[in-house]
């Protein structure tokens, strides 16, 4: 019998499906009156059908609120680095403390993301769906999704960037776009392997990254994202440093803690001109 059923399985494909769901009990929850509720959808099949089309219209790859979560972080680890800032051959290992501090927060924020789970869930399952048109909406509901989300990990990173005087490689010729869905794959796999190994989230590798001045302690995730923006990005020749451009970056972390995400920096604006962004997109561009 398992043998037999697993074959069917693997014929098939694993499906994700909605049957603890009780089409009554969510009647009962929306408070909406059965005859109406009827009326709209005959059957339930064809409200299962809308729900899943809903879900993967809303669903975001992590209920991911990494600005909030990531500002004060990055805000302290700049306070408490201040001399690295200030001096040339540390500004580097500023950023690769930036990204090892930040990348456990978010690995968990991942893991624990309910929200995720079931974005995960219609990636597996959207392909067996029977019904051809539902799974052509499904599919492009699923990647609008993903581009608005890798859209918003993008403009993070590109004012990251800006204000820490880097920019893209130019001979890359890539996009903070193409960095932002490399950056999002790795972490994702990592959280994907950790469900079934824990372990995975709680290593820690001691190692010295990229000519870094001390060893640290890395979470793979994290030394896996520093490896791709090793690969991306450069200090931007264009950019000075001197105590004003310092003091504008504590500004504008500081103005920003707490604060929603905002857009990333344009030129001309008034960070731009306080930390000599404009450089560091036209670097990118």
């Amino acid at each position: 019998m398992l043998d037999a059923a697993a074959a069917m399985v693997n014929a098939t494909g694993l499906t994700v499906s909605l049957d603890h769901l009780s089409f009554e009990d969510v009647i009962r929850d929306a408070r909406v009156s059965r005859s109406t509720v009827y009326r709209r959808w005959p059957y339930k099949d064809l409200f299962f059908s809308d729900l899943l089309k809903e879900l993967a219209r809303a669903a975001t790859p992590a209920s991911i609120s990494s600005e909030e979560t990531s500002l004060p972080e990055m805000r302290q680890v700049v306070l408490d680095h201040l001399d690295w800032l200030r001096a040339p051959d540390r500004r580097s290992d500023l950023i690769l403390e930036l990204i090892r501090s930040v990348a456990v927060p978010e690995f968990e924020t991942m893991h624990n993301s309910t929200e995720w789970r079931t974005y995960l869930a219609l990636h597996a399952t959207y392909l067996s769906v029977a019904d051809e048109e539902l799974r052509r909406d499904l599919q492009e509901a699923l990647a609008r999704s993903e581009r608005d989300f890798i859209g918003r990990i993008a403009a993070a990173w590109q004012r990251l960037v800006g204000l820490f005087g880097y920019r893209l490689r130019p001979e890359l010729g890539a996009t903070f776009e193409d960095f932002a869905s490399m950056a999002s794959a790795d972490l994702r796999g990592h959280v994907i392997l950790s469900l079934a190994d824990p372990r995975i989230g709680t290593r820690r590798l001691r190692v010295r990254p990229f000519g870094a001045a001390q060893a640290a302690d890395w979470s793979p995730p994290g030394l896996a994202v520093a490896s791709i923006a090793q690969a991306f990005f450069e200090p931007d020749p264009d950019v000075t440093w001197d105590e004003t451009r310092v003091a504008a970056l504590v500004r504008a972390l500081e103005r920003e803690g707490g604060s929603e995400p905002q857009p990333p920096v344009r030129p001309g604006s008034t960070v731009a001109r306080e930390t000599g962004s404009d450089h560091s997109e036209r670097g990118a561009r």
